[in-house]
């Protein structure tokens, strides 16, 4: 029996919260239902899942091949120990960096898919996570901004966003993985992108692009920033006031995200499955 999606539209362009199913235990024609839903509104709000490690990798697994499989995106330490904000090590430079507009692996030869995201603890204030429609922001342009831009590629570089917080990013203190901060070719990505599934145009931005080919650097950032600025505004955006138990799927071909600050005095563990992009569509330009 195909369990009944209750599917409510969040107070914006894009988005919706969903209930009446256990992720855990969805059938194949509720997939089919799901995964249609996920399309139209880019981001589905799943609260009260508390989904299990494997329960998490594995729904993630349906949409397809995972970039990797699980991610503890915390102020907690391995050990069960808070990190320290004022020692400002390498993964806490990173959580500020996630505060930042941005979509995920654009700095990777294969920008990724989209994203399974879960809340184990969350703080009492702050914290939320927060999207924005790339969709909507690019119809919203005027056809003069959308002519200029049709034509224009941005490298995207962890090591670049980085470094406008003053993160030395060759100096590592092994707090980080490292992932996203390799060596070699930077990736150059369109700023208009046309979506492989539904052929919709969306704006390819965020805290990672820099270096239009062609452009003054100080013009090029200005544009860049002018865009994310215009993007990221009411209607298009929309912040989640987590719960532990909550789940979230995102599609990162058409959406920015960010993280938003907290007391990092209070404990914050959230886990992410990152869905690996299909090479034929989400492969860079220049690798």
């Amino acid at each position: 029996m195909t369990d009944r999606l209750e599917i409510k539209p969040l107070d914006a362009t894009f988005g919706a919260v969903v209930t009446g199913i256990r992720l855990a235990e969805i059938d194949e024609p509720t997939w089919r239902e799901l995964h249609a839903t996920w399309l139209k509104y880019a981001l589905l709000v799943f609260p009260g899942q508390h989904l299990q490690r494997d329960q998490q990798i594995a729904f993630a697994k349906r949409f397809g091949p995972l970039e990797f499989e699980m991610a503890a995106i915390s102020n907690v330490k391995s050990d069960g120990t808070l990190r320290i904000e004022e020692d400002n090590d390498d993964m806490m430079k990173i959580l500020k960096g996630n505060m930042g507009w941005h979509a995920d692996s654009t700095y990777m030869p294969v920008q990724a898919k989209g994203a399974v995201f879960s809340a184990e603890e969350v703080p009492t204030i702050g914290g939320q996570t927060g999207w924005a429609d790339m969709r909507a922001a690019y119809d919203a342009l005027d056809e003069a901004r959308k002519a200029q831009i049709e034509s224009l590629q941005a490298y995207h570089s962890l090591h670049y966003s980085q470094s406008q917080l003053g993160h030395q990013t060759g100096k590592s203190d092994g707090e980080y993985s490292g992932y996203g901060l390799h060596d070699g070719p930077v990736p150059l990505r369109p700023l208009v992108k046309t979506h492989p599934e539904t052929g919709r145009k969306s704006l390819l931005i965020g805290r990672h692009a820099h270096n239009i080919p062609g452009m003054d650097r100080d013009e090029a950032r200005r544009l860049l920033e002018g865009l994310i600025d215009f993007a990221c505004q009411p209607p298009r955006i929309y912040h989640h006031d987590w719960a532990a138990g909550d789940a979230v799927v995102w599609d990162n071909r058409c959406l920015l995200h960010q993280a938003t600050p907290w007391d990092m005095t209070q404990r914050r563990i959230m886990w992410h499955s990152r869905i690996a992009g299909d090479p034929a569509s989400e492969s860079a330009l220049a690798a």
